[in-house]
């Protein structure tokens, strides 16, 4: 299946497993990679040093391309753009849109810029400022969120802008992927569902937690930092929107400290990061610090399988997934699945003709998906 974007970056599939932090580190993005996707390493929860270790870790386990997920108002950007750049690594994604310049500089050194954005003028200023192409996250995503469905935001998107259109929000199977590439984009990006794989490092308890979830059970709080964040409804979220300003101040400072330590980030720099998280909001204090720090929750959940303590991201779909399968099997199961719902359609010659043509995203080859040859499933 070739679409704008597997030309863009060279992967086979137009799959993309993001950048979540804790979670998408080497053996997750090697495994992503392996299987046809593009795989993301997330880097706001690494040092500098551990960021490079990643990236050579990743590269000794696949030769494909991958990339990495950079926070652009981290205080230390470009020094990791820096290390993207000496790694010769494929992809830069961001979380929240890049600067003109942090663009530019990627550019000019070959490497393929990719920020996620949640609002049809983030899209149109950082194509205009060069991107390569954009993932559009709807509300049915996890970690911060907006309030539009991936289903209203995704065609105005593919409307607006003149490069490469990824959709994230409420994808997990092969059937998503198709309707993704009706509306025009070039494929989707999933967390949740990379999340829940064999190949994820995330302790099996959680894991757990996140299959017993209904729908239901993915809530938006502003609890957190005062952003809107969705998540598994949890007796600590609960706690939290309970809690009263002191408490949840000192809450926010022991937490902070805890993050500080491993982060190697001074107060400064801890403030600074929570301020740049604010987007015009007026938040407290507390927030402020919980915004620095909301990595030391999801800490908790991710690594230390403390879900009484942490936080846990997730988009909506983890009420309809009910399996961990590897990578490898989940990759080829989403593109079998596409083909056979491009074969359900009405009229089977619109499996040959462009989707989204007017966008010129790309076209879908009625063939099955190539061999896996030597890969473990």
């Amino acid at each position: 299946m070739e679409t704008a974007l597997t030309r863009l970056v060279g992967v086979r599939h137009p799959i993309v497993q993001t950048g979540m932090g804790w979670v998408a580190g080497a053996r997750l993005v090697s495994a992503a990679a392996n299987a046809g996707a593009l795989g993301i390493l997330a880097s706001a929860t690494m040092t500098p040093d551990q960021l490079r270790a990643a990236i050579r870790e990743v590269r000794s386990r696949t030769e494909a391309p991958f990339g990495v997920n950079l926070r652009a108002d981290a205080g230390d950007a470009r020094d990791r753009v820096r290390i993207i750049v000496e790694e010769g690594v494929k992809v830069a994604s961001f979380a929240l849109a890049p600067s003109r310049e942090l663009i530019a500089e990627l550019k000019d050194a070959g490497v393929v810029v990719i920020p996620s954005v949640g609002a049809r003028r983030h899209a149109e200023k950082v194509a205009a400022w060069g991107a390569d192409a954009v993932i559009v996250q709807g509300g049915e995503g996890g970690g911060h969120t907006g309030e539009v469905a991936t289903s209203v935001l995704l065609p105005q998107i593919v409307d607006a802008v003149g490069v490469p259109v990824v959709a994230a929000g409420g994808f997990f199977d092969g059937r998503g992927l198709v309707a993704a590439l009706a509306y025009g984009a070039a494929g989707v990006a999933m967390g949740t569902r990379f999340l829940l794989t064999s190949d994820s490092t995330v302790p099996d308890a959680v894991k757990a937690r996140y299959l017993a979830a209904t729908v239901t059970d993915v809530t938006v709080t502003t609890a957190v930092d005062g952003l809107p964040h969705r998540m598994l409804r949890t007796d600590l979220i609960d706690s939290l929107e309970g809690a009263g300003r002191a408490r949840t101040l000192t809450r926010a400072v022991r937490r902070a400290a805890g993050f500080r330590e491993l982060s190697g980030l001074s107060w400064p720099q801890l403030i600074r990061d929570g301020l740049s998280m604010k987007h015009g909001k007026d938040l407290t204090w507390s927030q402020v610090l919980l915004a620095a720090n909301t990595p030391m929750l999801l800490r908790a959940s991710m690594v230390e399988g403390r879900t009484d303590l942490g936080v846990m991201a997730s988009g909506q779909v983890a009420g309809v997934i009910d399996d961990l399968p590897s990578c490898a099997d989940l990759v080829e199961r989403v593109m079998r699945e596409a083909q056979q719902t491009l074969r359900a359609l009405p009229d089977p010659g619109s499996r040959k003709a462009p989707l989204g043509a007017a966008q010129g995203r790309g076209e879908l080859r009625d063939e099955p998906p190539p061999a896996r040859s030597g890969q473990e499933t």
